[in-house]
């Protein structure tokens, strides 16, 4: 089995996908941490040395290269099922379960984990919401073909996470795996 976690940053993705993993028994890959790993540099860094284009390439097969392994959670970067029919392939790979927050918990979020996130250092709140609706103007339609949409706004301490990943494995993850 193959579940793919994907959603705008900061929805809660690797914080579910690491949640999920410890109960469910399954591996759990952040993808940006793999890339991070395998290419020896940040994300931010190549974005700024390599440009958008080549850094979507590199995810896309870093993409590829994870979802063919077996029994494992992949948390994915925000714009991942945006590019190179990523989307595609991970509905045709597995189980793409697309985490929502709403555009106050993102910000919050972002705010609160400082200027880790590129696209957003340096910008107020409001700044940040704006920004967020720019990029989901582009990023629903993908987003949308997800198998599973469920909330990603009660992800805030670990009652909140037990539940909202014990209510996914009662409510999806048990009939997923029947159909094996």
């Amino acid at each position: 089995m193959t579940i793919f976690i994907i959603g705008y940053m900061a929805s809660g993705k690797t914080t579910f996908g690491r949640a999920l993993a410890k109960k469910s028994g399954l591996q759990h890959i952040d993808l940006d941490f793999y890339i991070e790993q395998r290419f020896h540099s940040t994300i931010r860094d190549i974005f700024a040395t390599k440009g958008e284009a080549e850094f979507r390439r590199i995810e896309g097969s870093m993409l590829r290269e994870v979802g063919e392994m077996s029994d494992v959670i992949v948390s994915c970067g925000g714009g991942t099922p945006c590019f190179n029919d990523n989307i595609d392939y991970m509905n045709s790979r597995g189980i793409t379960v697309c985490l929502q927050a709403s555009d106050n918990v993102i910000a919050d979020r972002i705010i609160d984990g400082g200027s880790k996130r590129p696209l957003m250092a340096g910008k107020s709140k409001e700044e940040i919401i704006e920004t967020i609706h720019k990029h989901m103007e582009t990023r629903r339609p993908f987003y949308d073909q997800a198998a599973i949409i469920i909330s990603g706004d009660r992800l805030e301490n670990k009652w909140q996470i037990a539940e909202t990943v014990d209510d996914f494995i009662k409510n999806h993850l048990y009939n997923l795996e029947n159909l094996d």
